[in-house]
């Protein structure tokens, strides 16, 4: 044996020896009685538990739950569980020709009551318990954040130059129209559906805005999975979604701060300030951003970890600040995509690297957290059903004919006019971000929480569907010799 081999065998064995008899030892001392410490009587209240089950698998069984119930390892089993079904669901809804993130939505509600609660109460409130919410919370926060940031990073400013008129026409139609019918609409719901103490004014503005939203990121998508995201109408489409993008968002700012005030004088502080951020933002952050990155820093395949640093920092204060002036974090998430420069590619490549881990994990936990919220239980009457298909007609027939009618007089056929209207009138996660926001301040109850969630699913689900639909009237309108057979169709 080398004397290497010696030495490290002398070594454990005296350590060893030595630990034994300091435990030995030690096994004889007790506590003082006038101050035990809380870790040590925790641990001793387990290994009671422990020492006193019946059998070796009663004892193992109290280790595992005990194990099981810690904050941690219930957030682990939360994610585990919203991962799988997210995947799942999203690799389905796609197999059929919906977009991922639908199914992605329709997962996060079968995880609530409304199925896996329905089905397995007790598994349900093991898994999902009320003390365990606020976490799955401040995951969801985050992930919208960083979506908003990203879905800002996508906006292509180059289509809206060359498409402004249509856009701009389109676009505030698509708005105006719905936010209108969503007004008129909340006459006849505020007494039986706002959140008790909600005020009528902060009510009807939200189920005005919830009619009005298209979800650009989901549009994009549908538009690149069809393959016409390049085509005279995928681009209309693409402009007009983006124009409508900030003006929603931009209304649903002040709607917020309107909400959040207590007084005129507080709303009108509100709007100052958001003036104000959104100047500082554009005209000396945006055209300084470039410089402080560095042009190596811009010009590298990969964002490294300073530059990452840096933009990451630059989201986190954004966000601070808009929570802070009394809006919400995304507005400022949303606005520091929108100042990140174009050169190089430099905000594709920060998509890649930041939309990754927000698509798998965090936007899948934000879909849970607003299924945890929708209990479809609640629409227990014929009336509550009708209401809410009520509310799914009056939001496509304000987004779609009204984008449908603007696009015809802007100069489109009827074709493409009635096919950016189906576009427009899908909303999916920017629908379920404002009606959190509604549920969060105190506006929408749950059950109209539940049937707005319902209409953005659907509303979502029907536009590939309506798209292929219009694409072949226009087909059908064409006669055998190549001439169009009614002469309105454009």
């Amino acid at each position: 044996m080398t004397r290497s081999a010696q030495l490290y065998l002398v070594l454990i064995s005296v350590a060893a020896l030595s630990m034994i008899a300091m435990l030995r030892s030690g096994n004889e001392l007790k506590p003082l009685a006038n101050s035990p410490s809380r870790p040590i009587a925790s641990m001793q209240r387990a290994h009671s538990q422990v020492s006193g089950s019946s059998s070796f698998l009663g004892a193992a069984k109290d280790t595992l739950y005990q194990n099981g119930n810690s904050p941690l390892s219930r957030l682990f089993l939360q994610l585990l569980l919203i991962i799988a079904a997210a995947c799942a669901a999203g690799a389905l809804f796609k197999h059929i020709g919906q977009p991922a993130v639908v199914g992605e939505m329709v997962a996060g509600i079968l995880l609530g009551p409304s199925l896996f609660g329905l089905l397995a109460p007790q598994a349900f409130g093991f898994v999902f318990p009320p003390a365990s919410l606020e976490p799955l919370r401040l995951f969801s926060q985050i992930g919208v954040c960083l979506f908003m940031f990203a879905v800002g990073m996508e906006l292509d400013i180059s289509q809206l130059k060359r498409r402004v008129q249509t856009a701009i026409v389109v676009s505030h139609s698509s708005i105006v129209i719905p936010y209108v019918l969503g007004v008129a609409l909340a006459l006849f719901l505020y007494r039986s559906l706002a959140q008790p103490g909600a005020s009528f004014v902060a009510f009807a503005l939200f189920m005005g805005i919830s009619m009005s939203i298209t979800a650009f990121p989901v549009l994009v998508r549908i538009l690149k999975d069809r393959g016409i995201f390049k085509t005279p109408l995928g681009s209309t489409a693409t402009a007009c979604a983006a124009v409508d993008d900030v003006t929603a968002w931009t209304i649903l700012a002040f709607v917020v701060a309107i909400a959040r005030s207590t007084s005129v004088g507080g709303a009108t502080f509100t709007f100052a300030l958001v003036i104000s951020f959104v100047f500082l933002m554009l005209l000396l952050i945006k055209p300084a951003l470039p410089q402080w990155l560095g042009r190596p820093a811009l010009e590298r395949p990969e964002p490294d970890n300073i530059t990452l640093a840096i933009v990451v920092g630059l989201v986190m204060a954004a966000a601070f600040t808009t929570e802070l002036i009394g809006i919400h974090a995304l507005f400022g998430a949303f606005l520091a995509g929108t100042i990140m420069p174009v050169i190089c590619g430099f905000r594709e490549k920060l998509i890649v690297r930041l939309e990754n881990i927000s698509s798998v994990l965090l936007l899948p936990v934000f879909f849970a957290f607003t299924g945890l919220r929708t209990q479809v239980g609640l629409l227990s009457t014929p009336g509550d059903w009708l209401v809410c298909l009520l509310i799914i007609a009056v939001a496509t027939v304000g987004k779609l004919g009204g984008t449908a009618i603007a696009a015809r007089i802007t100069g489109l056929d009827i074709r493409s006019s009635l096919q950016l209207g189906a576009l427009m009138n899908t909303r999916g996660l920017m629908e379920l971000i404002a009606l959190n926001i509604g549920y969060d301040l105190g506006i929408l109850s749950q059950q109209i929480f539940t049937m707005l969630v319902i209409m953005a699913i659907v509303t979502t689900v029907m536009t590939g569907p309506l798209v292929t639909l219009f694409a072949h009237r226009e087909s059908r309108l064409i006669s055998p010799d190549g001439k169009r057979a009614m002469p309105w169709a454009g």
